[in-house]
């Protein structure tokens, strides 16, 4: 058995982290592999490659909590001056992979620009109807399932097997580090979307609130213009 990061490993972690540049033509295809890089960071090896780009965006609240109990490892307790300290940074966009909005808006331009090659999905979304996305990217993948797998249950075996509860539930994920660094049992924590509620206060919901305002609709505003100019210029 062994743990989800194993088998789908991380570029910044698993394979370039190291002092050599690894040999991926030793791997079996199809190759799967995670990052947390910024789409404008990929190598052209990726970005204008004809590989398939799934990109997963959670809501900046939840993945702003989900940073500090990552982070700290689930060792101390979260207090609340850690978490608005957290937020200050966070909302600042001083990050291991760079400011949330960038990441996320890179993402979702390429996926409007390029649909066949980025889905660009909702966590919220994703969680509310497994069964609908699970078979939205199959599609995307080019290997959708047959009326006879969907006949079968091969759908609903695929959902309970990867469920959250499932995955947390086994020993291989309760024990063990990524890399030497993180526990493998704080990967798998609540993995619902919403929580942020339970430890966010007004204070910290206005100033979250006012930095997504403040960045995506203003770059948003500055993709839309961009997209217009080049339709002129076409």
């Amino acid at each position: 058995m062994s743990h989800a990061h194993d088998l789908v490993p991380f570029f910044e972690f698993h394979l370039y982290g190291k002092e050599q540049i690894p040999d991926l033509s030793n791997l079996p295809e199809p190759r799967l592999f995670s990052t947390h890089f910024l789409f404008h960071s990929l190598p052209d090896s990726i970005a204008k490659s004809k590989c398939k780009i799934i990109y997963i965006c959670r809501n900046p609240f939840d993945s702003c909590v989900s940073v500090v109990f990552h982070q700290c490892n689930c060792t101390i307790i979260i207090t609340q001056i850690i978490l608005e300290e957290a937020l200050e940074r966070y909302s600042e966009g001083i990050n291991e992979f760079g400011p949330f909005w960038t990441n996320i808006l890179g993402y979702w331009r390429e996926s409007i620009e390029t649909p066949n090659k980025v889905l660009f999905l909702k966590y919220g979304d994703l969680t509310g109807d497994v069964t609908f996305y699970l078979k939205r990217v199959a599609e995307f993948l080019n290997c959708p399932f047959n009326s006879e797998e969907e006949g079968n249950g091969v759908i609903e075996n695929i959902i309970e097997l990867c469920s959250f509860k499932k995955m947390k539930e086994l020993d291989v994920n309760k024990t063990g580090k990524m890399v030497g660094k993180y526990e493998n049992k704080v990967f798998f924590r609540k993995g619902v979307a919403g929580d942020w509620v339970n430890h966010f206060n007004p204070w910290m919901v206005e100033k979250l609130s006012s930095v997504i305002e403040e960045r995506w609709v203003w770059s948003i505003f500055l993709i839309s213009l961009s997209n217009t100019y080049i339709s002129i210029m076409a």
